[in-house]
């Protein structure tokens, strides 16, 4: 219990033992986390059973805390569901520590801004089988945009070379992704820490569906992690293997040292797996907002046209000279963040801010829901590009990076992520118009959205 010199943020009265559980939306706690904010600020304290958390409603809050001081706040909390969902290998959900550090460094090698550039030949033309995919298959469009994303990675990663549709590694990574962020969330995490006989339940029990999806998930993880592994080392092995991440990472390895290579692994694997929390994601939601917004779609064309021309499709030379399209991409990233509360952080030591006392191991969560902070982003539910645009007509500075998390836990891949999607929103501008399907009779179909819940959307 808090002193009263140690005076925790205020928040939300908790129930004895449920905490706040009971008010929560526990399929969108972002929008919950948004209201509360309204009533108590943009530093709450919330307890959801045993789970004590610290939300962060406000970009500057999160800079001040997770940047500012990072040095507290690098850890991760650890949730049983890690270890019941196969997930002890990823990077994203380690303590902060020194397998961590191995880690960040092994994958800031390859994926550093700089390393980042010579991707760009394969981003491009991924991006362009993409655009075939679509023509022939339009229906298929989520498809097309999930085997974009992997596909570039799988072969930055592994020199693996993916089948332009359906390839059945590809298929893999999407059931584990998909099973992983639809179960491993805070908010659910919460119950199975809180009531942990559950972990020993069998999967048979009625209400143990969690048990079954978890059984699925290890063993599509392990399948994940070992198979682009093993083709990479033989293709190694027998002087055939492209030239990629693992290749150049296995290279430097001057003598057999199993820990560092199950670092190698590990963190391999990470990126592989975390594709789906970026660009397909942000994709669809590209294809939503233009659908929704034909005006601002036929404004990005006409820019697109006047500097491309119509003789060839545009490439990342072209990105500066294209400036409303580049606010289009960063409105996508804001106006619905598709991972709206990223992984918490945890804090290392007790600590004092702004007068409230974060006690040591209370989870953080940045609220991306900050995108939408209306004195930031005026009518911040309404899809407006132009407001990336200062008084002189420049773009202004604001990039959205909020949406790549904060601090020394800010997303490793997101220089690949950025050029991706922007290649592809840049590219289906160019070529296609994205409007309403048909029905038999000629007339269209009516778009409902509907989202789908977990840790990405």
């Amino acid at each position: 219990m808090a002193s009263k010199s140690r005076i925790l943020p205020p928040g939300p009265r908790p129930l004895p033992v449920l905490g706040n559980i009971l008010g929560i939306k526990l399929a969108e706690p972002w929008v919950t986390y948004m209201e509360w904010a309204q009533v108590h600020g943009n530093i709450i304290y919330s307890r959801l059973l045993n789970q004590e958390i610290i939300i962060l409603n406000s970009e500057k809050l999160a800079r001040d805390l997770l940047e500012q001081r990072s040095y507290n706040y690098s850890d991760r909390p650890q949730y049983p569901t890690i270890d019941l969902f196969g997930m002890t290998f990823h990077s994203a959900l380690l303590a902060y520590g020194s397998t961590w550090r191995l880690h960040r460094r092994l994958l800031h090698q390859a994926f550093r801004t700089e390393a980042a550039l010579k991707y760009r030949p394969i981003q491009l033309r991924r991006v362009h089988q993409f655009l075939l995919n679509l023509l022939e298959a339009p229906k298929e469009y989520v498809d097309h945009m999930n085997t974009l994303s992997t596909s570039i990675i799988m072969e930055v990663i592994y020199g693996y070379n993916p089948a332009p549709r359906h390839d059945p590694l590809v298929t893999v990574v999407e059931r584990a992704s998909a099973t992983l962020t639809r179960e491993h969330t805070p908010e659910r995490t919460a119950v199975i820490g809180a009531l942990p006989f559950l972990l020993h339940i069998p999967p048979w029990f009625p209400g143990a569906a969690f048990k079954r999806s978890a059984l699925e998930c290890q063993k599509l993880t392990v399948e994940m992690i070992e198979a682009p592994f093993e083709y990479t080392k033989q293709n190694i092995s027998a002087g055939i293997a492209m030239p990629c991440m693992l290749s150049d990472l296995l290279g430097r390895m001057k003598e057999e040292d199993p820990s560092y290579e199950l670092a190698i692994k590990n963190s391999s694997a990470t990126a592989f797996s975390g594709r789906l929390s970026g660009s397909s994601s942000v994709l669809m939601v590209f294809m939503l907002v233009m659908l929704q917004n034909p005006d601002v779609q036929r404004k990005a064309q006409l820019e697109i046209d006047a500097v491309v021309g119509q003789g060839r499709l545009p490439d990342f030379s072209d990105r500066t000279s294209l400036p409303y399209v580049e606010a289009v991409f960063r409105e996508t990233l804001r106006w619905h963040p598709v991972v709206p509360l990223g992984i918490p952080h945890a804090a290392t030591n007790d600590d004092i801010f702004e007068g409230h006392f974060i006690p040591k191991g209370y989870s953080l969560k940045a609220n991306r829901a900050m995108a939408h902070n209306d004195d930031k982003y005026p009518e911040p539910y309404k899809f407006k590009p132009e407001r990336f645009f200062a008084l002189d007509g420049k773009l202004n500075d604001d990039t959205v990076g909020l949406v790549f998390g904060f601090g020394r836990r800010i997303c490793v891949g997101r220089h690949i992520a950025d050029a991706t999607v922007w290649a592809a929103m840049v590219s289906i501008l160019t070529v296609f118009n994205i409007t309403k399907a048909k029905d038999d009779l000629g007339n269209d179909i009516e778009v409902t959205p509907k989202w789908t819940n977990g840790v990405t959307m």
